[in-house]
């Protein structure tokens, strides 16, 4: 019962699917690239939490995706925990760091909450540069180790399948949240916040619980990226990142968990196609397919195929129930 609630409509079929190429996907691609999909894979479902699902465009997730990357690191290299430890720390301190930044952002909504988390990255990325001795400055917080005691991590195969767990833990936590009382609620402050405050909700807590919430997933994706690259630069923490992580949801389909997480997949995909080929300038091309989507197929990928799929069933269907109904007829009347 409760794989088949995991799969949604798809049913049980497209969720074992979906393990399956999870499982299979280090052995179809370079494994570091396929971690990097895991990584941006939940970066933009945690996003598509507040988008979809909580009615609030952030150009702002940079700072908790960043901020996680560096605290990982940073707990790695100078305590020299396990990985899952250290990823967990810099979660934390990205959720921490969420909070007051979520309770002066959700007293606004639309472009004006979207212009204040972005003033407020970029207060991170301003602090992240200029504080050298702790992340580095320009030359990023280097030589992050990955340690997991009896597993050699750096084989990145090995890394692969142990950041695994960590990113479908982080999936089915995300996919319970928006199916729970806590989820119904955010939804309905979405869809009508003058009521929900008339039902006794306070409607800015619930959005802000839901961009705590989003913050320490982005957090996880984050530092698992950096122990991934052995790396945190002030790439992690650019305003670029969110805005990556917005099309990655917009992409797939925004209010489709599954879509986010196929929305990144062909994205970082695609960008490693051409980075591969020797082309240059990726933004044109990836720039394109966004234009392409979002004219084509305004669901996104993920709701415009489910919509087909729909409608092929249905008609699939129609045929069937139209013929049991003319054979309830009698012959005479038929003719």
């Amino acid at each position: 019962m409760i794989l088949k609630r995991l799969a949604g409509a798809g049913g049980l079929p497209l969720l074992v699917l979906v393990l399956g190429f999870a499982l299979a996907l280090p052995w179809l691609l370079y494994p570091p690239v396929a971690t990097d999909i895991l990584c941006w894979a939940l970066f933009a479902v945690a996003l598509d939490l507040l988008i979809g699902y909580a009615g609030l465009l952030s150009f702002g997730h940079a700072a908790f995706w960043g901020s996680s990357a560096y605290a990982t690191g940073l707990i790695a290299i100078h305590t020299g925990l396990p990985f899952p430890v250290a990823v967990l720390g810099g979660a934390v301190l990205a959720a921490v760091l969420a909070l007051p930044i979520g309770f002066l952002a959700v007293r606004r909504t639309g472009i004006y909450f979207a212009m204040v988390t972005l003033a407020f990255a970029q207060l991170v990325y301003f602090t992240a540069n200029q504080w050298e001795d702790v992340t580095g400055g320009e030359n990023g917080l280097q030589a992050i180790p990955r340690k997991l005691p009896g597993l050699d991590l750096d084989d990145a195969f090995t890394f692969y399948y142990a950041a695994l767990p960590i990113v479908l833990a982080a999936l089915f936590t995300a996919w319970r949240t928006v199916r729970s009382p806590f989820g119904r609620v955010v939804t309905a402050v979405r869809d009508n916040p003058d009521r929900t405050r008339a039902l006794g909700y306070s409607a800015d807590r619930y959005r802000l619980a839901a961009f705590t919430g989003s913050a320490f997933l982005s957090g996880v994706a984050g530092g698992l990226y950096a122990v991934n690259h052995g790396f945190a630069s002030l790439q992690e923490v650019h305003w670029t990142t969110s805005g990556k992580a917005v099309v990655m949801v917009l992409l797939g389909g925004i209010g489709t968990l599954w879509g986010a997480v196929a929305g990144a997949a062909a994205l970082v995909r695609l960008e490693d196609w051409l980075a591969t080929a020797g082309f240059e300038q990726t933004q044109v091309v990836t720039g394109a397919v966004f234009i392409a989507v979002v004219l084509l197929a305004r669901r996104g990928l993920w709701g415009t195929a489910a919509a087909l799929a729909r409608r092929v069933m249905e008609k699939a269907s129609t045929p069937k129930a139209q013929t049991l109904e003319d054979t309830s007829i009698p012959g005479r009347l038929r003719a």
